[in-house]
């Protein structure tokens, strides 16, 4: 369980996933579907992540539905 998301192993509508996140500040754990960039690994999402520009490496829970019908990714995790 990642911050009230259940994982069920017998679906893959939210699943982890590494990702480039567009985060103004890191102190969010939650960002919109807009925000997040999923990447094929660890790997490849630290190369593809511009801290410059506010974007960083994560792994991600997602999407979920939220209860206003945005779908949004958690943070597990930023990547080093």
């Amino acid at each position: 369980m990642v911050k009230g998301i259940t994982l069920d192993p017998d679906s893959s509508v939210v699943e982890e996933h590494f990702a480039v996140v567009y985060a103004p500040r890191k102190s969010r754990n939650r960002f919109s579907e807009g925000a997040v960039e999923l990447a094929e690994s660890r790997d490849a999402a630290l190369a593809q992540a511009q801290p410059e520009q506010h974007r960083y490496a994560a792994r991600v829970v997602g999407p979920s539905r939220s209860s206003e019908g945005l779908r949004l990714y958690y943070l597990v995790e930023w990547l080093q």
